[in-house]
């Protein structure tokens, strides 16, 4: 009886403004993960053959070229909650910049919430992004992306795909 082991895991960086490039890049190397940088712009990598770079321009055109390549088992670092919920949609596990774990388990709350934020900024009650990057959310980061690596490996041995808990958002 043949087996086959399974893939190996991809990390896929929407790096447009990713404030933890240089942990995912730490993180990675010591797993010896393969890494996508996908930006609207070419970017400073380091040379390392497990990194790449990918240049997708136009608006919205980064996430939709990581929510196509993403697959089960796979990591996504970005602040994007649309694309988050895409990713984790097809197997994916997600990792926000400030360490937040996103699973099938609440990025409908996520979306939810970044929905009632986008309506209280439109009317004027609010205005601003996100708060500063600290130490504490960087260390909560690489805790949170190493969980992620472990909870990849173990979906992709086992080939668990989550349930669907929320249908995937369409892309305006």
């Amino acid at each position: 009886m043949e087996t086959t082991s399974p893939r190996p895991q991809t990390v896929y960086v929407d790096a447009d403004a990713c404030p933890v490039k240089d942990e995912v890049y730490r993180v990675t190397d010591r797993y010896s993960l393969t890494v996508v940088v996908v930006a609207n712009a070419t970017l400073a990598v380091p040379t390392n053959p497990r990194i790449s770079m990918v240049v997708q321009r136009g608006f919205g055109v980064v996430d939709d070229w990581i929510a196509e390549q993403v697959q089960l088992g796979d990591l996504v670092v970005t602040a994007d909650v649309p694309l988050a919920a895409r990713s984790v949609a097809k197997g994916a596990i997600v990792v926000d910049p400030k360490g937040r774990l996103l699973t099938e388990a609440n990025v409908a709350d996520a979306l939810a919430a970044r929905d009632l934020m986008e309506y209280v900024r439109q009317s004027g009650e609010a205005s601003g992004g996100p708060s500063a990057m600290t130490p504490r959310d960087r260390s909560r980061f690489l805790a949170k992306l190493d969980e992620a690596v472990h909870l990849g490996r173990k979906r992709l041995a086992a080939r668990i795909i989550p349930r669907a808990t929320l249908p995937v958002p369409e892309v305006p």
